[in-house]
């Protein structure tokens, strides 16, 4: 179970770098820059992506965890979960402060 959450993470993550590829040829493709809200828009979009594949990376942690801890698994585990959670309020911080800057919803419906 712990390896099809990481595998799932991976897959997130590739969707992730393709979707954030695909859009950036498609933003900047003949330009020499792109307005900022829109570059800003679009590594926040990518930012979004990673945080849901942080989760499956933390889940993949617990599972592997649980099987067999011994301390040295569990202080790991705790700095890894403490690091990721980090990341993820940080980034969600990022995301509501420029969403209520431009005006918009800091949960979407539908992105």
């Amino acid at each position: 179970m712990a390896r099809l959450a990481e595998l799932s993470a991976v897959v997130i993550i590739a969707v992730a770098v393709t979707e954030a590829l695909w859009r950036s040829v498609r933003i900047f493709g003949g330009r020499d820059h792109a307005p900022d809200e829109v570059k800003e828009s679009l590594r926040l979009q990518l930012g979004r992506w990673l945080a849901i594949s942080l989760e499956f990376l933390l889940a993949a942690d617990i599972l592997l965890t649980a099987i067999a801890p011994t301390w040295d698994d569990i202080g790991k585990l705790g700095a890894i979960a403490f690091l990721r959670t980090a990341l993820n309020f940080f980034l969600q911080k990022e995301i509501e402060a420029h969403e209520r800057q431009h005006g918009r919803a800091a949960h979407p419906d539908h992105t």
